[in-house]
């Protein structure tokens, strides 16, 4: 992958994270996770950078729409990179190549990979030159709008009850706090989970997540459920 501005010395290390658990044992879940952390560390380091005025809260914000799964999907898209994946029989036949939790899963181990095999600075690199180009055009008067009631609107215009939010674990003390809470829809059957140093924090990402979830699994104009 060319685009990708990375070329492996390891080529297993390559095949592993684009290998989706339907096609072998040696899947790229593991090197998901390694790659989740690495995606959240550089973007964050690039935000604080990049925007010296927004508060911890709004840079988390920013920081949540930018890596989650729609965005992800869409630059894994841009990369051709469903062409690349190793799925099973399943997968193939009902396009698991271009189903944006695969895509968007196999582009966060491709970053565990490469730090793996080049290391970090290697993998901070090929973060940055996929997302410097999005987090350039940021507006963040726009970018920040309410998720909670982003996803409020887009609930009511369908028709459909109110999320619930519940908090699911806190941790330490002020000022190191840590929530994680839950955004449940139950008529759509979704249940999103997200932390963050405050509940109202933990809240908007968890609501953020629950949004584009919907919005990849009711795709177009608003309709009546």
């Amino acid at each position: 992958m060319q685009a990708l501005g990375y070329a492996f010395a390891d080529t297993k290390l390559a095949r592993q994270a684009l290998t989706h658990r339907s096609h072998s044992a040696t899947h790229n879940e593991r090197l998901e996770f390694v790659g989740d952390s690495v995606l959240n560390a550089v973007v964050a380091k690039v935000l604080y950078l990049a925007f010296p005025q927004l508060s911890e809260g709004e840079l988390s914000r920013l920081r949540a729409s930018l890596v989650c799964q729609d965005s992800l999907a869409e630059i894994a898209t841009g990369l051709a990179l469903g062409d690349y994946l190793y799925l099973g029989e399943g997968e193939l036949k009902s396009g698991g190549h271009r189903r944006p939790s695969i895509l968007a899963d196999a582009l966060e181990a491709i970053f565990g990979a490469v730090w793996f095999d080049g290391g970090f600075e290697a993998a901070q690199a090929v973060v940055e030159r996929l997302f410097l180009p999005r987090i350039a055009g940021i507006d963040p008067e726009r970018a920040l709008k309410d998720a909670k009631t982003a996803l409020q609107e887009w609930l009511q215009a369908r028709r459909v009850a109110l999320p619930q939010y519940a908090v699911l674990r806190q941790e330490g003390d002020s000022p190191n706090q840590m929530f994680e809470v839950g955004c449940q829809i139950e008529a759509l059957g979704v249940e999103t989970r997200a932390t963050g140093p405050s509940r109202r924090v933990a809240e908007q990402a968890a609501a953020a997540e629950a949004l584009g979830t919907l919005k990849d699994r009711y795709p177009g104009k608003a309709k009546r459920f």
